[in-house]
């Protein structure tokens, strides 16, 4: 059997120059519950993650993403990733090692190929988390993180042969060629996805609300507050999940999004699915059709590569 060392999306961390102003957007805003800050560090929890936080915000003078972090099933696992990336010329950021974020827990960094710091931890304590109520319309956790890549082809394969991702389905365009990888490391469709992209960047992280009222409510609470609606509300046809997405004050997309499918592993098999057709888009028909101008708003900035951050 392959080795697949990644259990599940932990959270991911941006670097950003107006600090309070993210700091803000997160909390008041987005829902999220702020845990812990030190001196031009934030952390935020979804409160209905077991997870110690789902988003780290970080102050610093040029925007990035810092990182993206995954679980292990182990530190035995952590240990065997970090041999194997190693004997594959991957280069380490840190070492296995215990850690001092929120939770502790063990833990390495390495850079993938695109150069983007990718954390992969075990052993992290869990967080007192609570049932979301009805109508509650704040995020129950983290659903996923997609990025942009030049070479999405590469990259697809870098997670599969290292960190145990699996293909779920491919977003293609007959003129384009392949657009976007969905990958799982668990039943859920995907915790992972990589679009094809001009530059390396964040694409957006997605945020899973309780039920389709609590994101109808999330995402009016986001507009009434001023937050730019780039894309929907719709619902997307691979992953059969909702989505609204919006620009955070730095201009990353962050979305909310309800119900994204659970699979039956043992009879899935990966799909491919035409963008030109309104219906892989968005399946109500609600969303205003997928554009190059709506393409453009998940480009995002280009990202700092292959430097890893102070923290």
């Amino acid at each position: 059997m392959t080795f697949q060392p990644v259990t599940h999306l932990r959270h991911f961390a941006l670097a950003v120059p107006d600090f309070e102003r993210q700091r803000a957007f997160f909390r008041d805003t987005w829902g999220l519950t702020e845990v812990a800050d030190d001196s031009g560090l934030a952390f935020f929890a979804a409160e209905g993650s077991p997870e110690q936080y789902v988003v780290r915000v970080r102050k610093d003078r040029q925007k990035r993403m810092d990182l993206v972090a995954f679980g292990a099933g182990s530190v035995a696992d952590v240990d065997r990733l970090a041999t194997e990336l190693i004997a594959a010329g991957v280069a380490l950021v840190r070492e296995p090692g215990p850690m001092d974020t929120p939770g502790g827990g063990y833990g390495l960094r390495f850079f993938d190929p695109d150069g983007r710091v990718v954390e992969v931890s075990a052993d992290v304590a869990t967080r007192t988390h609570r049932r979301i109520e009805e109508r509650e319309a704040i995020p129950v956790r983290l659903s996923h993180c997609v990025v942009n890549s030049r070479q999405p082809e590469r990259l697809r394969d870098f997670y599969a042969r290292h960190l145990g991702f699996r293909l779920t389905d491919t977003l293609y365009s007959d003129h384009m060629g392949d657009l976007m990888y969905f990958m799982r490391c668990n039943r859920l469709h995907h915790s992972f996805a990589i679009a094809r992209g001009p530059h390396v960047s964040l694409h957006h992280a997605s945020f899973e609300m309780r039920g389709v009222e609590e994101y109808m409510r999330g995402t009016g609470r986001a507009l009434r507050a001023g937050t730019r609606l780039t894309w929907g509300p719709g619902r997307h046809l691979a992953g059969d999940n909702t989505f609204s997405y919006f620009h955070d004050p730095h201009g990353n997309t962050v979305e909310y999004t309800t119900e994204l499918a659970i699979l039956d592993e043992d009879l899935w098999h990966p799909g491919r699915h035409d963008v030109d057709d309104p219906m892989v888009q968005d399946q109500w028909g609600t969303a205003d059709p997928m554009s190059e101008s709506v393409a453009k708003d998940q480009f995002n900035d280009p990202d700092v590569l292959f430097t890893a951050p102070p923290v």
